[in-house]
């Protein structure tokens, strides 16, 4: 069988590793991040277009199965490939990681978007803003804020606000520098997406040690059925209903 695994998180690259050597598997990235690490398994670079060139894709390349590994928020990716698997009658499963859940200790005010997030932070607000450089064009409305925002690249673009800079960085983060970090800035407010998994969880944690308020914004509303929610579900559907 011939695997597509649609990638771009951290649970992509397990399931490459979980895969590596196998021959009829490999990795798809839309290429939002410059220097993507290396991967376990061949990797094909750049998106598709649209829903007619992931199916001419499909078709010429004979996939079989396709494990969609992309970001939880990476809605209309999700969408497209589902409805396109299920017209051109190819399997389609989802690694779906679970969110994340507020615990003791914890000052999380939930939004459902953007816009709603700006209007939670005080107009004399310090922003910590680790939401990706791809949606920032939603956050105009912060104004005067001083905000910093993470992103993994070296920027090319302008710094899209009025007060702050770009803070370059690859995750995963550890607790101590995420902590060290948001000290140094002087952040008093932490805006994320509740994208779930261990790797982004360390600046949720220092937010908590810090006492700093974390404005979450949620996931937006999918279908759940025919997801995996953790990589060792998903590799087994792989060997036994998909193999490689």
């Amino acid at each position: 069988m011939s695997l597509l695994i649609l990638g771009g998180t951290g649970e992509a690259r397990d399931l490459a590793a979980a895969l590596r050597g196998s021959p009829g598997a490999r990795v798809s990235l839309a290429g939002a991040t410059r220097q993507a690490l290396d991967l376990a398994l061949p990797v094909r670079r750049g998106g598709f277009g649209s829903a007619e060139g992931f199916a001419d894709y499909l078709r010429y390349e004979s996939i079989s199965a396709v494990l969609d590994a992309t970001h939880p928020f990476a809605v209309r990716i999700t969408a497209r490939s589902r409805a396109v698997c299920d017209r051109l009658g190819v399997p389609y499963r989802q690694l779906l990681r679970p969110p994340w859940a507020p615990g003791p200790g914890d000052r999380w005010h939930s939004v459902p978007d953007a816009k709603a997030a700006v209007a939670k932070l005080p107009p004399d607000a310090t922003v910590f803003l680790a939401t990706g450089r791809q949606t920032l064009d939603e956050f105009v409305g912060l104004g005067a804020r001083q905000v910093f925002v993470r992103v993994i690249d070296p920027p090319r673009a302008k710094f899209p606000f009025g007060r702050g800079r770009f803070i370059v960085g690859r995750p995963p983060f550890a607790l101590p520098d995420e902590t060290a970090l948001f000290t140094a800035l002087g952040v008093d407010w932490l805006v994320v997406k509740n994208s779930g998994g261990a790797r982004g969880w360390a600046k949720l944690e220092a937010a908590r040690t810090l006492r700093l308020p974390v404005v979450m914004i949620a996931r937006p509303p999918g279908p759940q059925d025919r997801t995996f929610r953790d990589v060792a579900a998903a590799v087994d559907w792989v060997r036994e209903e998909a193999p490689v």
